[in-house]
């Protein structure tokens, strides 16, 4: 059963996500130097330092820091920011959504542009758009997301086109999204970025679906040639394609660090960035086990989309 499956794949994923809460803890006591003496700067009186190492519990044994900081992500309880003195959670939730408004986005226009973009490819295969599109994926694939994003800087906000701002400037406690051109070179680079993967991987479903005895057949019966593609061709295309997508959008997760702090960006990326700058320990662990949870959510998603899109895997999953 589908219902069986899925169960199966979420006792893998909390394994998982077990193992990846033990690397994130273990890593952060490796960082050097001791993070009160990090916070609170080379002048700081030994009581003071003896304060925030009692509140950030350094004198504990690891073990039963492990377990504290465990129990407090089961519960909802982040801890606190030894930055800033408050919750993580409060200091989070604004990054957090701005971070998901700027992936939301990206991916509302990545999802869509890669699958028409590989599905038109397809279907004029050896012309002058399929050779386009494909030599055009191929060079932004092979291109880091922050040489994109600089590129874009450099065409629409500096030399060429001053048209939109190369960094975003929302004064504090506003939501980002109150000035959506600041949204747009974030948003472009990302769907840029992600694009190319989908529609190179759309095209090549796309040709072997096409090429596919079925569809075949159902042009031989006289099938039009929009319902032979809409019906047949893409629904069997789509889930090897759904992967893809989950791959690139957990991707999202973690590449977004780099890209925000490139444009500037008050979200998760920029926030992780600051903590390890900081040495807030405490950040550094949520967000790290955030994207991994994310990541895990999303290729989860992807597995039960993939069965659901493929009617052989979909039956072999009932059975």
């Amino acid at each position: 059963m589908i219902l069986k499956l899925l169960v199966r794949r979420l006792l893998v994923s909390l394994v998982i996500l077990f193992a990846v809460s033990l690397l994130v803890f273990v890593a952060t006591l490796l960082l050097p130097g001791d993070p009160a003496q990090a916070i609170l700067g080379q002048q700081a009186t030994p009581e003071r330092l003896a304060a925030l190492r009692e509140q950030m519990n350094l004198n504990d044994p690891v073990w039963q820091r492990y377990l504290s900081w465990l129990g407090g992500l089961l519960t909802g309880n982040l801890g606190f920011s030894a930055a800033s003195g408050g919750p993580v959670s409060e200091l989070l939730g604004d990054r957090i959504q701005a971070s998901l408004v700027l992936m939301g986005l990206a991916a509302l226009i990545t999802i869509p542009a890669g699958i028409l973009i590989g599905t038109f490819s397809a279907l004029k295969r050896g012309k002058a758009f399929d050779h386009a599109a494909t030599g055009f994926s191929l060079v932004l694939a092979s291109l880091p997301e922050f040489v994109i994003g600089l590129g874009l800087i450099t065409l629409l906000s500096t030399s060429v086109f001053k048209i939109l701002p190369s960094v975003t400037m929302a004064p504090p406690g506003e939501a980002v999204w109150n000035y959506p051109i600041q949204l747009i070179l974030p948003t472009l680079t990302l769907a840029l970025v992600v694009t190319p993967y989908i529609a190179r991987m759309m095209r090549a479903t796309m040709i072997e679906v096409l090429d596919s005895g079925f569809v075949e057949m159902a042009r031989l019966k006289g099938v039009p040639e929009r319902d032979v593609i809409m019906r047949h061709a893409v629904p069997h295309a789509l889930a090897p394609v759904a992967q893809v997508i989950a791959m690139q959008l957990a991707w999202m997760a973690g590449g977004v660090v780099v890209i925000e702090f490139l444009f500037r960006y008050p979200g998760v990326g920029q926030a992780l960035v600051d903590a390890v700058t900081n040495r807030d320990v405490q950040v550094v662990q949520a967000l790290s086990i955030l994207i991994a949870a994310a990541y895990i959510v999303v290729n989860l998603l992807a597995d039960l989309v993939g069965i659901m899109t493929n009617p052989k895997l979909r039956t072999e999953a009932v059975r």
